[in-house]
């Protein structure tokens, strides 16, 4: 067991998160600010014929009203990811076609919310319709484009290795399904605000949730025309991302070009429906895969071929087959990935984007073999176990997947589990036990950080880095305060500020892997300058010399680690559900995560990461569903009750372990990210449970009550 998983810190932000003293981007105070309100189309596809907007600029409080008639200068950034980013690649306003219901079209400007919302509801608009394509059995397949894969470049879905379809016909013992999900909805509890504030026409504020501060700094400096360095990003603190507030979406992009268009600090807050169109969504997706195995269940074949869905207004691909490769050895193996375009606002990335959905349909399969083959599904992965990145022809660096297995199944008492379905019941309830696999890649970027000794007998952790609530401020203290010889209280860490040092994006669970080693590297440079051993000493010659502070930054990068090894960590979780065939109620009752994520910072909130991915993923795997109105195209559900997701009576005490040892192949740390592999596998180990508790292979998520009727 790694020591680090028995200590743990409270949240350097929790106090200042309870009390309200920490400010989100439309709690900002601007004076003079102005506020905006959207105006969008309520038809999936045509165009607009007349945007009558009289009624609405004669309103009350009204100070302006924009639409593509009078659309504000925008330059089209390059939109190559590195240098720029936007989620949707039509800038908005730029012509009257209608892509999605929802779409933007207009932006009214008053004197308050309250005012502007009031007049958009004023402006009127006549459309020519065209006929929508809102389901995915109308839409048209292809070869989907490079996706975004494990080493942040942009490769194939598209993938073979050996003679797949001769060894699976030669295969003693084959499977074949088809799995679906649904479109889930980013729904997080801070809703999608900007505030930007033009001190002139060429130096621009944003206070916006941003995962990617530098990286938004770029693209808003790109979109008007800017230097990087005429461009502040403000995001200390962001309630919930979970992949959507990575880019500029089309309102941030419009309220800063209006804002400038008036020289006036305008502030647009989403409503929870607009939400639902304009700030993306997990695609629904097909997955068919076929495995084939000899008659020991050792697998000789796997193909992985999925469908996914995108918008005309951008491309994005759900890569649900950069996972398969990874899981488990086969010499034969295939996978395929398609796109296809809807009527629909653009999907995007979303916690595990890829390996969610990805999991839930090959840990579902590995489930049916075991059963097929009559092997334990445990020992069937155990069999399994890949030694090395198929597609990368790297061996894995600090792997500890079998310990996840046997470790968890030790934990949950999976060696009472009963051999055959419906053989388990208490109180007039179906019990049933599953267990499904997780893994997620290691990812890490290059990252700064300036480290302050202060007089004070304090110190201060600057970058631009930040937390969206996953535990960013208590690692960077926690591991400052290690290296200095401090307490976590002597510790400041000031993070999401364009004018600090590069601290990386918050995404792709590389925050801490990316900031630790900066941090680290920094804190000793300072005590390099100051010619000490710890920090006390530092203060003591401040105190002494009548000097304010120390300080030092320093830089941390990737090297050529990825020429050598695969990253990736791993785990598997264990559950128990009792179902109520009459009248169709599921409740998971027991859960264990066991996980393998390198050095574990802090114990407390990586645990916290786990459990919150697990509810996310019971959420995935039992309630969250976006339907679209076959007629109008706008999602059915508008608000925080219309879309269901789990409340604490669904959720069962979540048992979390860590196991392995520091990955020190990755970086100095040994550290790796925990925010999304809790997600993945979860959904499977739901469905593989109820198997065992009814006997009824589900294969399609949510499973709703309906489908044990």
């Amino acid at each position: 067991m790694n020591k680090a998983t028995t200590t743990g810190i409270n949240r350097k932000d929790g106090r200042a998160k309870v009390t309200g003293a920490a400010i989100y981007a439309a709690e900002h105070q601007i004076p003079g600010l102005v506020h905006g309100y959207l105006v969008t189309a309520n038809i999936a596809h045509g165009r607009i014929t007349s945007i009558d907007t009289q009624t609405a600029a004669k309103a009350p409080g009204v100070i302006a009203v924009f639409t593509p008639q009078n659309a504000p200068p925008i330059f089209k950034p390059s939109n190559d990811f590195m240098n720029s980013k936007i989620y949707e690649a039509r800038l908005p306003l730029s012509d009257d076609k209608i892509y999605y219901a929802g779409q933007i079209i207009g932006l009214v400007v008053a004197d308050s919310l309250e005012r502007a919302r009031h007049a958009a509801h004023l402006v009127k608009v006549e459309y020519a319709t065209l006929q929508p394509i809102i389901e995915a059995k109308n839409a048209k397949f292809q070869e989907s484009p490079p996706m975004l894969g494990e080493e942040m470049i942009f490769e194939k879905g598209n993938f073979a290795i050996g003679d797949f379809d001769s060894t699976m016909a030669a295969a003693t013992t084959k499977i074949t399904a088809t799995y679906t999900t649904s479109n889930e909805l980013q729904a997080p509890m801070e809703p999608h605000a900007i505030i930007a504030h033009w001190q002139d026409s060429d130096s621009l504020t944003i206070y916006e949730p941003s995962q990617w501060v530098l990286g938004s700094q770029r693209t808003y400096a790109e979109l008007f025309g800017l230097q990087k360095e005429q461009v502040r990003i403000i995001t200390p603190f962001i309630g919930g991302a979970f992949g959507c507030k990575a880019f500029p979406w089309p309102h941030g992009i419009l309220c800063a070009a209006v804002a400038r268009q008036l020289q006036r600090p305008l502030k647009v807050v989403l409503s929870r429906r607009q939400m639902t169109a304009n700030t993306g969504h997990r695609s629904e997706t097909e997955q068919k895969i076929s495995l084939g195995a000899d008659a020991d269940g050792k697998l000789v074949a796997i193909d992985h071929a999925v469908k996914s869905i995108t918008s005309p207004v951008d491309t994005f691909t759900e890569p649900c087959t950069i996972i398969t490769a990874a899981m488990y050895a086969a010499p034969n193996l295939r996978t395929q990935q398609e796109l296809g375009v809807m009527n629909v606002g653009i999907a995007t990335f979303m916690r595990a984007p890829g390996e969610a959905p990805g999991l839930w349909a090959l840990e579902s399969a590995m489930d049916e073999l075991a059963w097929e083959l009559n092997i334990d599904p445990v020992e069937l992965r155990l069999k399994n176990e890949s030694k090395e990145h198929q597609r990368r022809g790297l061996p894995f660096s600090a792997k500890h997947f079998a310990e996840c297995l046997r470790v968890g199944a030790q934990q949950f008492g999976w060696q009472d589990r009963p051999k055959q379905v419906r053989s388990l019941s208490r109180e007039h309830k179906l019990i049933g036990w599953g267990m499904a696999g997780a893994s997620f890649p290691g990812l890490r970027d290059s990252a700064s950080v300036k480290v302050r000794l202060l007089a004070d007998g304090t110190a201060e952790i600057l970058t631009s880095g930040n937390d969206m609530g996953t535990g960013a401020y208590t690692v960077v203290a926690g591991t400052a305060a290690e290296v200095l010889g401090l307490s976590v209280e002597q510790i400041r860490v000031k993070m999401g500020d364009s004018l600090l040092p590069n601290g990386g994006l918050a995404g792709g669970s590389q925050m801490t892997a990316t900031l630790v080693p900066a941090v680290i590297k920094a804190c000793e440079e300072v005590l390099k300058t100051a010619q000490v051993a710890t920090a006390q000493e530092a203060f003591n010659i401040l105190h002494q010399s009548g000097e304010n502070a120390f300080e030092a930054t320093a830089s941390s990068a990737p090297s050529d680690e990825r020429k050598k090894w695969a990253f990736q960590s791993w785990g598997a979780h264990f559950c128990e559900v009792s179902v109520d065939e009459e009248i169709g109620r599921l409740q998971v009752n027991r859960w264990v995560s066991v996980m393998n994520i390198g050095r574990v910072m802090n114990a407390k909130t990586a645990a916290s990461q786990v459990r919150g991915a697990v509810i996310m993923g019971i959420g995935q795997a039992l309630m969250e569903q976006c339907l679209f109105d076959p007629n109008l195209g706008y999602p059915v559900v508008y608000d925080l009750a219309t879309y269901h997701f789990p409340t604490h009576a669904d959720i069962p005490r979540i048992e979390v372990t860590f196991v392995g040892k520091p990955d020190f192949n990755f970086n100095p740390a040994g550290v790796r990210g925990v925010g999304e592999i809790g997600i993945t596998g979860v959904s499977a180990a739901i469905a593989n449970a109820i198997y065992h508790a009814t006997g009824k292979r589900i294969r399609d998520l949510p499973i709703t009550p309906d489908k044990f009727l």
